[in-house]
């Protein structure tokens, strides 16, 4: 890969929270100058390529990847148009990890499932399933997540004590967590309530 790829997929994994130039330094090893050079070229590529959606924003040497200003209407329906629909898998997915690891950041959750989670977090807000309660104290200061008092009410439980347990969670490495382990648990927990012939709440 290239060292522009590098860069850019740094960006583009760092999701809102953005990332710093001594982070891009620190992993990439680079020298700061031919990062900064860098970024320039990225935000010069975005900005002449009409067909690209992307800008890249600066905040106090944190970088971020965003959507250009022009497209925000459809990009405000992709996170409203949802809302009348059931959860999918991926936020599913998302939202059972949030459950379990409370308080945990999107980095972490992307660790776990292996994949970008920006979007899916977004759509878990709007939802009010789970909300942002403090800051990690680590570069960055990531936002960190945990399930809101709906989220309770969506899945019909008192508190979250009433979470079915997590199977072998006690012997699995970080690196041997996955999405679907989480989303497991709570398909086991349907299953549960089905054969007891009761149903959990659901507002769609």
């Amino acid at each position: 890969m290239t060292n522009l790829e590098q860069i850019e997929s740094l960006l583009f994994i760092s999701g809102d929270e953005g990332v710093t130039l001594t982070d891009l330094e620190n992993i990439t090893g680079f020298m700061r100058p031919a990062i900064t050079l860098m970024l320039e070229r990225l935000t010069q590529k975005y900005q002449d390529d009409a067909d690209c959606a992307l800008t890249l924003l600066n905040s106090d040497q944190t970088y971020r990847l965003a959507t250009k200003t022009e497209i925000a209407p459809i990009v405000k329906r992709y996170f409203e148009v949802p809302l009348s629909t059931p959860l999918s898998q991926a936020l599913l997915e998302v939202l059972a990890i949030i459950a379990y690891r409370q308080p945990i950041t999107r980095l972490e959750i992307d660790d776990i499932r292996g994949v970008q989670s920006s979007a899916s977090v977004q759509k878990l807000i709007l939802r009010s399933l789970i909300e942002e309660k403090g800051r990690l104290n680590a570069p960055g200061r990531p936002f960190l997540y945990v399930t809101s008092s709906y989220f309770l009410n969506y899945f019909g439980l008192t508190d979250l004590a009433q979470l079915p347990p997590l199977e072998q969670q006690t012997e699995l490495s970080p690196e041997e967590m996955t999405g679907d382990l989480f989303v497991q648990a709570f398909e086991n927990r349907k299953r549960e309530e089905n054969n007891n012939g009761t149903t959990t709440k659901s507002n769609g």
